[in-house]
């Protein structure tokens, strides 16, 4: 039985396709600097001459030949023909009147170098559902009813705002066991994880990489789909309903951006017209050794439009408040993770990425220059200067750093028997030293964890008491430390396991009192942290610090200010990283009056013992601390104490340090 004879489907020629899709300026592409290609490439169904259909268009310029192929025309390369554009750019383009919205497709591509190649639709709005791998022709029809949110971002920029991040993967947070253990979708989610977040009290949350991807086990960082939400969990606009529900719900969401690498997939970017024109042919420039993956080559200017308009496509279409970049100093060192003899040094005999180095300042500067008021962050583990920095002043642009050393640091101390600490003082004071040369996040990530680290509570040492009592006083001092704040899902009530991306969290825990005693801590540091400017005003600026004592290792105890702009903001933060109960410790005070302590990791509704001080604390014109008044407190076991100024005596300087 032969086939169904299909309708030869109407290929348009230049000079009638339609006009909002084919005009554009070719040059700004050939030359890097277009960052909106997403309106100009992909499949966009649309209207032309009365006639529905749609009009494609890829980037190839290495082909002889392009086709559109899918169920509409069984699969037949022959068929739905693209054309050269008459500019010499390399884009492909058509238009087909037989091709709905819905349909999946792929491109065929004979290529120059004897080739054919079936690849994905690398502008792609949706994709199938993996293990499938075909592109679906896609646009979006949302109405957005975040206005409030956008307008309030818009008229905070530049001001201090406390700014905690809880970071989640979408796949594994919470899964429905009664239904096959499958995922939430983003719908479940926007009813879900937006009331569990606001509960919380975080200001933002942050998905691990949504874009498609074909292996779930790499958790998004093997992006085959850059402008694709993962059709795992619904459709772009059910993607844009929970993005939309936590704006109206006064949270910003963050998206994990991989520039950096991306799969060898077959359909996907590697070789996509047979030459290797996204990535480095040499593998010591295009192919990352730890990743087996291939490395963008951002020397060319085709490319770095497509991913800076990659990045503007969620900002712009998705309303997403801020991107993570991950993987910075792979792309900033030629010798990143390569041995001698495995990475060819730069023109003047250099490590550095200089190619890289100016795609992610231009990448900055194009985001920041179309949305001030958004935030970009870098993953970035190395000493490299100015990451933080404007590119006018030499840096790298980006909003933020992750501080990697402090991470790393307060996790290697905490492991510590408390006995020990004592001989361990400078790990959890070196941070300060370098706290304001970058604009820091303190992030407690996915990425301690995983592989073998144990969870968060796990690493705690001691019996079950000290461990909880150490999860307790590790996450206050993040919180009164200078610094945005960043946790991974499960650390929030005190999750016992490894993060395992194939299974829900383990709510079951919430059940326990322990549990529920993190997670309440956890909403009242995100309410302390928004309630007092101390803690957030200058979290990126000495201003907001001082060292009271950082001395008494012997009895692993240290003293800090927190500060605003106003005097009557400071706090007073005093750590005790042992189990031993310091009654009578004297510290030195700025201010002479009437303190009282507004937080306390010990309260006994954090599962704690309860040691608490409790009504005014008078201070006495004892010198001590270097100054002139001191008062007297008790010390909790493994536990943070923070307190503020209540009522100052009038005869006392009144200046501000």
């Amino acid at each position: 039985m032969g086939k169904k004879k299909k309708a030869s489907p109407e290929v348009s020629s230049m000079a009638d396709v339609y006009t909002r899709l084919t005009d554009f300026d070719i040059h700004l592409f050939k030359t890097g600097k277009h960052f909106k290609l997403y309106e100009r490439m992909g499949s966009f169904p649309v209207e032309f001459k009365g006639k529905k259909g749609t009009y494609f268009a890829v980037w190839a310029p290495n082909a002889r030949a392009v086709s559109v192929i899918g169920n509409f025309n069984h699969w037949n390369s022959g068929s739905h023909v693209l054309s050269p554009r008459w500019d010499e750019s390399g884009i492909w383009e058509g238009f087909f009147q037989d091709v709905q919205r819905g349909e999946a497709y792929k491109y065929a591509i004979h290529s120059n170098t004897g080739d054919y190649l079936e690849k994905a639709d690398p502008f792609a709005m949706f994709a199938e559902t993996p293990p499938k791998t075909a592109s679906i022709v896609w646009d979006t029809n949302y109405k957005w009813n975040d206005g409030s949110w956008l307008k309030d971002r818009k008229n905070n920029v530049g001001k201090s705002q406390p700014y905690s991040v809880y970071e989640v993967h979408l796949g594994s947070w919470r899964r429905k066991y009664e239904d096959g253990n499958r995922s939430l979708s983003y719908g479940e989610m926007a009813d879900e994880l937006v009331a569990y977040v606001t509960d919380l009290g975080f200001t933002h949350v942050e998905f691990l990489p949504v874009m498609e991807h074909p292996f779930f086990g790499s958790w998004g960082y093997q992006v085959t789909g850059y402008y694709a939400p993962s059709s795992r969990y619904g459709s772009p606009e059910e993607f844009m309903f929970l993005v939309d529900s936590f704006h109206q719900a006064g949270i910003g969401v963050i998206l994990d951006w991989v520039p950096s690498h991306f799969p060898g997939d077959e359909y996907g970017l590697y070789k996509f017209d047979g030459t290797h024109l996204y990535e480095h042919a040499d593998p010591r420039k295009g192919f990352h050794p730890d990743w087996k993956s291939y490395i963008f080559n951002y020397g060319r200017n085709e490319v770095k439009s497509i991913l800076i308009s990659n990045a503007v496509y969620w900002l712009d279409r998705y309303h997403i408040d801020g991107l993570r970049v991950d993987a910075v100093a792979s792309m900033l060192y030629l010798d990143y993770s390569r041995k001698e003899g495995e990475w060819i040094p730069n023109q003047y005999g250099g490590r550095e990425n200089i190619e890289s180095i100016v795609f992610l300042k231009e990448f900055n500067e194009v985001a920041y220059s179309q949305f001030p008021d958004v935030v970009t962050i870098a993953e970035e583990s190395t000493a490299w200067p100015g990451v933080s920095k404007p590119t006018y002043l030499g840096g790298l642009g980006f909003g933020q750093k992750w501080m990697m050393g402090w991470m790393h640091d307060t996790l290697k101390y905490f492991k510590n028997d408390p006995i020990h600490r004592r001989y361990h003082q400078n790990e959890i004071t070196f941070s300060i030293m370098y706290a304001f040369t970058e604009n820091f996040m303190l992030p407690l990530s996915h990425d301690e964890v995983v592989h073998g680290k144990g969870s968060l509570l796990g690493r705690m040492p001691g019996d079950e008491w000290r461990r909880f009592a150490n999860l307790r006083l590790m996450f206050s001092y993040m919180y009164t430390h200078p610094g945005t704040k960043l946790l991974f899902m499960g650390g929030e009530f005190g999750q016992s396991s490894e993060w395992n991306h194939d299974q829900s969290l383990d709510w079951h825990l919430l059940q326990y009192p322990n549990h529920q005693g993190i997670y309440q801590l956890m909403k009242e540091l995100n309410a302390l942290y928004k309630s007092e400017p101390a803690l957030y005003h200058y979290a990126f600026d000495d201003r907001g610090f001082e060292w009271v004592d950082y001395s008494d290792h012997q009895n692993s105890v240290i003293i800090y200010q927190r500060k605003s702009d106003k005097k009557e903001d400071l706090l007073l933060v005093i750590c005790n990283f042992t189990p031993e109960t310091r009654n009578h410790y004297r510290i030195g005070v700025p201010y002479r009056g009437q303190w009282r302590e507004i937080f306390n990791s010990d309260d006994m509704k954090y599962g704690g013992s309860g040691l608490l001080n409790q009504g005014a604390l008078i201070t006495t014109p004892i010198k001590y601390h270097h100054k002139d008044y001191s008062l007297s407190l008790s010390l909790p076991p493994l536990g943070i104490s923070v307190l503020k100024l209540e009522k100052e005596e009038a005869e006392f300087d009144l200046e501000l340090e």
